[in-house]
């Protein structure tokens, strides 16, 4: 895996990184490495400030027992899914020898949320020395063997200088969900993207999770390639797909965020990206090409435009089709009032778009800012900085 120049790691007290990866909002979070140890892709910069570096096992055993020391007297107080008052918890917390308030809110929220999964942080813990994580892995197990999924996040071209009986460990010791970056299937995209991986890279190392027995929860870009590569990206995108047959696909509709590499490229008109509508439409391609797919799909993230495209394949394929058809086929007119109420919080599926309230404030925003299907999509690219 990655060498590290391992300093001394002086333990400062529980840490939890600031990313979550889907569905995962109710887990532990378990802070294994600080920071992305590639840091090259064009459309991210999310830690960008930060240095990276590898928590010693040590550390995380510290972060482990101060969890399970804190979350066996909170189970003796609190009952399971409650929240007690104010006074309770400040009482309860001062009751311990040692304080350390983000590990004490973090298992009271574990506690409340029934103390059943755990994510471990940062971008790409698997870096680390897969022994260590299997060391780490045991840990949790032991100290609590209640938890029944424990999952992480990471990169092809990590996975890519694993052996297979590396992650084999890794999947008896515990680890039972990965989620991947795939981004895109197109060789030209991935390398002007920067992702570090090839089309092969995630075919292999895709297959090589399944084979261990371990969930894989992969991550597609619709808009990264642009306007130019727009078809080619949901084509070799979808072919990926279908030789990989993830268990979860999750689309993250893309986002340009400023002062990033592709920020730059815009700039310089050397990329154009996508309107809302053209990445739905590349949705539709991947999801008509996808054959023989047993995947669940999901689009849970802000950043896209139909929240409502999910469901498992292939059974529920032309249903979400029919999602994206059925707003495609809108007046322009409408379309614009459910992409401003949409990035405007009023509506996460085409059947909030009713008459009443929400519609109506949607309607005087489009008025009052000038918003017509001519300039769309300058207003919607000003509004999705916020969530990025």
């Amino acid at each position: 895996m990655v060498k590290h120049i391992r300093q001394r790691d002086w333990y400062a007290g529980f840490e939890q990184g600031t990313i979550r990866p889907a569905g995962e909002d109710r887990s532990l979070a378990l802070r294994l490495t600080r920071g992305c140890a590639w840091k090259r892709c064009v459309f991210c910069r999310m830690y960008e400030k930060e240095s990276f570096s590898v928590r010693s096992v040590d550390n995380v055993f510290q972060d482990i027992d101060l969890i399970r020391t804190y979350l066996d007297r909170i189970r003796m107080i609190v009952k399971p899914g409650g929240r007690p008052d104010t006074e309770v918890i400040q009482t309860l917390y001062n009751s311990f020898e040692v304080k350390d308030r983000i590990a004490f809110n973090a298992a009271m929220d574990w506690h409340e949320t029934g103390a059943r999964t755990i994510t471990l942080q940062d971008m790409d813990p698997l870096v680390m020395d897969p022994l260590e994580l299997v060391r780490i892995l045991e840990h949790v197990r032991s100290a609590f063997p209640q938890v029944n999924r424990i999952t992480t996040t990471t990169q092809s071209r990590t996975l890519a200088r694993m052996q297979p009986k590396a992650l084999d460990a890794l999947a008896r010791a515990g680890l039972s969900r990965i989620h991947l970056g795939l981004e895109s299937g197109s060789n030209r995209i991935l390398t002007r993207s920067r992702i570090g991986a090839t089309r092969e890279t995630h075919i292999r190392v895709g297959s090589m999770v399944k084979e261990a027995g371990i969930e894989l929860s992969v991550y597609v870009v619709p808009g990264l390639g642009g306007v130019e590569l727009s078809v080619e990206h949901a084509l070799e995108t979808a072919a990926v797909l279908n030789r990989i047959d993830p268990h979860v696909i999750r689309f993250r509709s893309l986002a340009v965020p400023p002062v990033t590499l592709l920020a730059h490229e815009v700039e310089r008109n050397q990329f154009e990206p996508p309107t809302d509508v053209m990445m739905v439409k590349e949705i539709r391609l991947i999801l008509d090409s996808l054959m023989g797919v047993t995947s669940r799909v999901s689009s849970d993230s802000s950043l896209n435009l139909l929240e409502e495209i999910r469901g498992l394949l292939p059974q529920d394929q032309e249903k979400m089709i029919a999602v994206i058809d059925h707003f495609l086929e809108l007046p322009a007119q409408e379309q614009v009032h459910f992409m401003v109420g949409r990035r405007m919080g009023y509506f996460n599926q085409l059947d909030d778009m009713k008459p009443g309230f929400e519609l109506d404030e949607v309607k005087k925003s489009c008025l009052a800012f000038g918003i017509t299907p001519e300039n769309v999509d300058i207003v919607i690219d000003e509004m999705k900085k916020h969530f990025v």
